[in-house]
């Protein structure tokens, strides 16, 4: 996690929304309601659903037409965030603009396989700034993400990164002072910008910690030296087991982050199972001597932890007033966990009250230098 630094006292940032299904009267509601910021932000994120996905490039224009403000960051999505209010589906955009240092921030894009391209792009402003962390927007389709995301933290003098991979029911969209199609993009930010993170799961476990002992890529064939199947169906516990067809979003494996203080893990989907074999295979490829426990959503647990992550994040900013926030959460957390009524985000709204924040349900989330999935993921501006 990023830990807080000297509490800046700056501006709490502003936030905009709209249901509007136009996108012009979208924009201009949304920035109706960002009146103070208009002059002295320079830092604006944008989060949609997909319907504003063919218009995102006049979207961005208008933004930048409008306003002071030149820089803009952000994501389509299939459902948007913001303090209090979950949105699906249906046309909706949400605006938080910043002020932030001046020079202390440096937005990218393009990035994916061609990292010493980026590197020589902006070597100036990593050799000036003690890089600390990065907002990121990801192309789902990019390749390789399990190794580019740590290979970019490396570039970025180890930075730890926040962030997800972009969704919709058609083609997504990541902005980056323009529209974005491909890879990563979002923005740097320097030492000069305090910030906290967190991350809370949406599994809990229901087995004890084991290791892998044979395995090829995602197929299990022995964990602890004995057939995985049956160490599964073990842990798992007999009722569940005895019904293997309706594991499918129930349960799951968790792949322990080796050298974490907090007890992170990755979850990754049961993809199969084969009983005649006593194998299992897993969304995610692994190897001998890989911890291992299996877990289960449930709503109850995920309140809970989201619960104490929030509270954590309270007693580390020492009564510091955040400036703003980003949540990025999973497809599969939001109403599916919580219910309706945007039940997760009353959460956040009840432990960090009217926050400014926005965000959006992703396809995976980042923290770090990992790919999460099923998880929540908040960066708390101070």
């Amino acid at each position: 996690m990023v830990e807080s630094k000297a509490v800046q006292g700056g501006k709490s940032f502003e936030i905009g929304y709209s249901q509007k299904h136009g996108w012009r009267e979208a924009v201009d509601e949304c920035l109706s309601q960002v009146t103070v910021s208009l002059n002295t932000g320079n830092l604006g994120f944008i989060y949609t659903t997909d319907s504003f996905s063919d218009q995102m490039d006049l979207i961005v224009q208008r933004f930048r037409n409008q306003t002071n403000v030149k820089n803009w960051v952000g994501s389509t999505g299939v459902g948007i965030l913001r303090s209090g209010r979950e949105e699906y589906e249906n046309s909706a955009m949400n605006i938080m603009i910043g002020t932030f240092p001046e020079n202390s921030f440096k937005v990218f894009s393009g990035v994916s396989g061609q990292l010493q391209k980026f590197t020589e792009n902006f070597n100036s402003w990593l050799e000036n700034n003690l890089q600390t962390f990065s907002v990121i927007h990801v192309d789902p389709q990019t390749q390789n993400l399990p190794r580019l995301i740590p290979e970019f933290a490396d570039i970025l003098q180890e930075g730890y990164l926040i962030g997800a991979l972009s969704s919709a029911h058609g083609h997504t969209i990541q902005i980056a002072n323009g529209t974005q199609s491909a890879g990563i993009s979002g923005v740097m930010f320097s030492e000069d910008v305090p910030v906290s993170t967190g991350v809370t799961q949406g599994c809990s476990p229901i087995g004890p910690q084991r290791t892998i002992t044979n395995v090829s890529e995602n197929i299990i064939f022995a964990i602890d030296d004995r057939p995985a199947l049956e160490v599964f169906k073990e842990d798992i516990g007999e009722e569940l087991a005895s019904d293997l067809g309706r594991l499918v979003g129930n349960v799951f494996a968790a792949l322990p982050l080796v050298g974490s203080d907090t007890g992170d893990y990755l979850v990754r989907n049961i993809v199969g199972v084969d009983p005649q074999h006593n194998l299992i295979a897993i969304g995610d490829n692994v190897e001998v001597g890989n911890p291992i426990f299996f877990c289960q959503r449930d709503k109850n647990t995920a309140e809970k932890d989201l619960t104490r992550m929030l509270q954590v994040m309270r007693r580390r900013i020492k009564g510091a007033i955040p400036r703003g926030a980003l949540y990025f959460s999973c497809l599969g957390r939001g109403r599916h966990t919580f219910g309706d009524e945007s039940s997760e985000m009353m959460i956040i709204q009840r432990e960090f009250g009217d926050l400014p924040l926005v965000g959006f349900f992703a396809n995976g989330e980042i923290s770090h230098r990992s790919l999460y999935t099923y998880t929540g993921v908040l960066a708390v501006f101070l």
